[in-house]
């Protein structure tokens, strides 16, 4: 185990006493994946997380997943920097602010889905409007949840794998998380690329190029959001959950080295996702949110499954808490020293 993993595992011995399913912390062993998902989507925000890292490890955490997305200051292409964003002397402040207290930093970019946020159009479609998969859809359609880009577009590639080697290399990481969730536009009719042609082929053709760039190129891990391979048979039927687009096929059209992040936020008495995931030769990080009581039993249920490729546990914000407040909030305090270290 490598010397500044102690004091976060040390530090957090004292909160252990009310978790079901935990393990005594060995020196000998090796630290299971205790993250924070975390929308650092500003300047202000980076610096409120410098301090705030020492306090997340005190209470077991050693990954961070920061969406950054389009905030932050690409040099490449500064036309699609968000209005507020991350500077690259802060991101590398980061690094080592994360590095000294034992913390792993992967920043994640989101892809093909969600291209827009909150009421208005992110800064690649807004420069780039040929990239939409849908051009006729507007935000002012409000059956419109997020819009996407058109993954056979000519170009389009080059450009952002060009914006996910800035940020990664900014934050020093050796993983990029690549989103992929939420997608339900995938293969539209008035697309001249898409129609006709398989939702799941064209869904997994945009992870394979993700992955030949990030992995095979850059020699970094992969992660994505498993919803869309896991498809409506183990996500759920809420319109977040579910889509008239089922691309869950694309789980065998992918490489098995990408970590799939399963995120549940109701209650279940299972999560049989997390097996199909596993049985697919995956590796496999459950995230949680609220209730807190659903995120328990998540933890609970992936805990027990005892698989070796189940890598921990990922906690998941969504801005109900604040940077500063997020080492208190319950659904990071009260799990995340659950996870205690696995025996080699």
């Amino acid at each position: 185990m490598p010397k500044y993993f102690l004091p976060a595992l040390l530090a957090c011995l004292s909160l252990l006493g009310g978790c079901k399913t935990a393990k005594p912390i060995q020196e000998s062993q090796l630290p299971v994946w205790r993250g924070v998902h975390l929308w650092l989507d500003r300047e202000s925000a980076a610096q409120e997380l410098i301090p705030t890292l020492p306090r997340l490890a005190a209470d077991g955490v050693n990954i961070v997943v920061l969406e950054i997305n389009y905030s932050f200051q690409f040099q490449a292409h500064p036309e699609l920097r968000d209005r507020h964003f991350i500077t690259r002397t802060t991101a590398h402040k980061l690094a080592i602010a994360a590095r000294q207290c034992g913390i792993r930093l992967i920043p994640e970019f989101n892809c093909l889905g969600h291209q827009s946020f909150g009421g208005r159009i992110g800064p690649l479609l807004k420069s780039h409007p040929e990239f939409s998969e849908t051009p006729s859809r507007t935000l002012a359609d409000t059956n419109v949840y997020c819009l996407e880009w058109r993954p056979q577009s000519p170009g389009l590639n080059e450009i952002i794998f060009s914006l996910i080697d800035e940020m990664a290399e900014a934050f020093e990481a050796d993983a990029v998380h690549v989103g992929m969730d939420e997608v339900y536009l995938l293969g539209a009719d008035e697309c001249p690329r898409c129609q006709a042609k398989n939702p799941a082929e064209l869904f997994a053709a945009q992870v394979n190029a993700l992955h030949q760039h990030i992995v095979g190129e850059k020699k970094w891990q992969m992660l994505m959001w498993a919803d869309r391979v896991i498809g409506p048979k183990f996500q759920g039927y809420s319109k977040y959950d579910n889509a008239s687009n089922d691309l869950s096929a694309a789980i065998d059209l992918i490489p098995r080295d990408i970590v799939m992040c399963d995120w549940h936020y109701e209650w279940r008495k299972s999560y049989p996702s997390v097996p199909f995931l596993t049985a697919h030769g995956f590796q496999v990080w459950p995230a949680g949110f609220l209730p807190l009581k659903a995120a328990q039993a998540f933890s609970d249920f992936s805990q027990q499954q005892t698989n070796s490729l189940i890598l921990g546990w990922l906690a998941t914000t969504w801005n109900e808490t604040s940077i500063t407040n997020s080492p208190n909030w319950p659904p990071i305090r009260e799990i995340i020293p659950c996870w205690r270290d696995s025996e080699k």
